[in-house]
């Protein structure tokens, strides 16, 4: 296969593929050298950054996907809101979030911070692939421990979990939260 080939082959991968794409599987579906594959992914990747395009390739935990460029975010997330999509809940939200920076946690462990069962949002997180046990936990009935999959990753957009912000960066600044909670008190003794 020749290179403007194998690139036009690969750019056609990209567009269908629902999940990220490793070198091996490209190359096993081209037929082509693991090495000119991760060569010609390169190239396209660069070629994509060079020109501005409204699409970039990057590179996750599990492989390479296709995603818009985030200097044209703003107009995607107009666009998608139109779209009715399967999204996570809220509770699935709250506890996927307990998940990734607690882990590894139990069931247990879960629903006491979040102060509700949550057997069945985890079996739903679970079902879709963004949590998974990753192993179990000492003492009395050795319950599962919950931690993020490579699919969290992939969804999140990042190549590993030392990429996730900071807990105390996503906190309002306490000063606006005092002026807030003063703002309120004041309202209500009135």
């Amino acid at each position: 296969m020749k290179d403007d080939e194998l690139s036009c082959a690969l750019e056609a991968l990209f567009t269908v593929a629902l999940e990220p794409l490793s070198i091996e599987v490209m190359a096993e579906v081209t037929g082509a050298d693991v090495t000119a594959v991760a060569e010609t992914v390169a190239a396209i990747h660069y070629q994509l950054q060079q020109e501005g395009r409204g699409f970039q390739l990057l590179e996750l935990a599990s492989g390479w996907r296709m995603q818009t460029n985030p200097e044209v975010a703003e107009v995607v997330q107009r666009f998608a809101q139109r779209e009715v999509s399967a999204r996570l809940s809220t509770a699935a939200l709250e506890t996927l979030a307990i998940v990734a920076y607690r882990q590894p946690v139990t069931r247990a462990q879960i629903a006491t911070l979040r102060g509700v069962n949550v057997d069945g949002v985890v079996r739903l997180l679970e079902q879709r692939g963004y949590i998974e046990i990753v192993g179990v936990a000492e003492g009395p009935g050795q319950p599962q421990l919950y931690g993020t999959g490579e699919v969290f990753l992939d969804r999140m957009g990042l190549s590993s979990l030392s990429q996730l912000p900071q807990p105390e960066t996503l906190l309002p600044d306490p000063e606006e939260v005092t002026q807030l909670a003063d703002e309120l008190t004041g309202a209500t003794s009135e």
